[in-house]
């Protein structure tokens, strides 16, 4: 036992970081630049914990259109559950808005990766390729889950437990409460009571750590008829150039490396965006709640490039690793597809929509190319390599 203590306790008395659960492992290593290190080891193992570890209770996030659930682990980490809606093949029904489509588990697994790294292997050698190296999505993994040991019997939520059903074909349903899709017509059904679905890690506590909410420029206006500001004024972006935070900083680089993130998914949906209050507004922008991504792989939302078409601004790192991204030995799609072959849930998306990503990337890519042929590169390609800027964010 005392050998135990030693390895638990350094000297001062306070427990080793070692001994730490790897939710905490990841909220400790946030800090301005990203949520996480290239390297950190706490990531790939916090992975694994979101698939393996005891779901010990489980409660309906409040707020939100559609049913999301809180799963709380056996070691206190917690995770937010999208459940499974629709199959990979399936597409957005081509009359629906974007405001009321599915939220889909396996956009947001596939977001998770998309904005991180991969370790390649190819027939000769290990390398490690990153894909956007953003670092800013919270890490999200596929789960199978047992609705009945692992949501039913677990849950004090009476709204949730109320809605557990068993269907004519004898499975094992439920609908929650929310305002979109929470009804018995779109109950959710087992097989006969497995349902998979995406957990995503949580961030640190707001009373731990303080989010601030911001209204994203190039919202849409989320009505059936109405357009937004941007859509009808091309100049629009000189307008939000003139407005803090996006007047200085790094901010509108930040919101152009979010619009490339989205329009490669195809994610409409992005009205709000967060940053951590602690580091003001020379921060990066988390990548949350991209559940709308990987509607369709049949058509190409160009309406999502547009600030980055007003704009006309691009980190280097973000353009060069696109150009690599581009080019046949490190295709996106195949770096995409062997990334997902890792989460236990795979395949997590149609070959279609990986095939679709390859064609949006040089969509992006022209679109660059054009705004340099207008505007001259210095002026569109901010260098981010410069030595006296802090590498968090600029060695990628």
């Amino acid at each position: 036992r005392q050998n135990e203590d030693n390895e638990e306790f350094l000297p001062t008395g306070e427990t080793s970081i070692d001994s730490y659960p790897n939710w905490l492992k990841f909220h400790i290593g946030i800090n301005r630049y990203e949520l996480y290190s290239r390297h950190n080891p706490a990531i790939e193992a916090l992975l694994q914990d979101l698939v393996t570890q005891k779901i010990t209770s489980v409660a309906m996030k409040s707020g939100g259109t559609q049913l999301k659930l809180i799963m709380t682990f056996q070691n206190y980490g917690q995770a937010l559950f999208k459940p499974m809606k629709q199959t990979r093949e399936q597409e957005t029904p081509p009359d629906f808005f974007y405001f009321s489509d599915y939220e889909r588990h396996n956009a947001e697994i596939a977001a998770f990766h998309l904005d991180r790294q991969v370790k390649w292997i190819c027939s000769k050698r290990k390398v490690e390729i990153l894909i956007l190296d953003f670092r800013r999505v919270p890490p999200v993994a596929g789960r199978l889950v047992n609705m009945t040991r692992e949501i039913r019997d677990v849950t004090r939520d009476k709204k949730l437990w109320r809605t557990f059903f068993i269907s004519p074909a004898n499975n094992i349903c439920f609908y929650g409460e929310c305002s979109y899709y929470c009804s018995t017509e779109h109950a959710l059904c087992g097989k006969p009571d497995q349902i998979e679905g995406s957990l995503a890690a949580f961030l640190p506590d707001l009373s731990l750590a303080k989010r601030k909410t911001w209204r994203n420029p190039w919202r849409r206006s989320y009505h059936k008829r109405k357009k937004a500001e941007w859509e009808v004024d091309p100049d629009y972006c000189e307008e939000v150039k003139q407005t803090p935070p996006y007047d200085s900083g790094t901010r509108i680089l930040d919101i152009m490396d979010m619009t490339v993130f989205d329009f490669l998914m195809g994610n409409m949906d992005r009205h709000h965006y967060e940053t951590f209050e602690k580091f003001g507004n020379e921060t990066f922008i988390i990548h949350l709640d991209n559940g709308r991504g990987f509607g369709k792989y049949s058509h190409d939302e160009l309406s999502i490039l547009v600030p980055l078409n007003q704009c006309c601004r691009i980190r280097k790192s973000t353009y060069l690793r696109l150009q690599l991204l581009a080019k046949e030995e490190y295709k996106l799609s195949l770096l995409m597809k062997e990334s997902l072959q890792k989460d236990k849930i795979a395949p997590i998306l149609y070959q279609p929509h990986l095939e679709a990503m390859d064609r949006r990337l040089r969509i992006v890519l022209k679109g660059v190319s054009d705004c340099i042929e207008k505007d001259g590169y210095d002026n569109v390609v901010e260098n981010d390599f410069n030595p006296d800027v802090n590498t968090g964010t600029t060695e990628r």
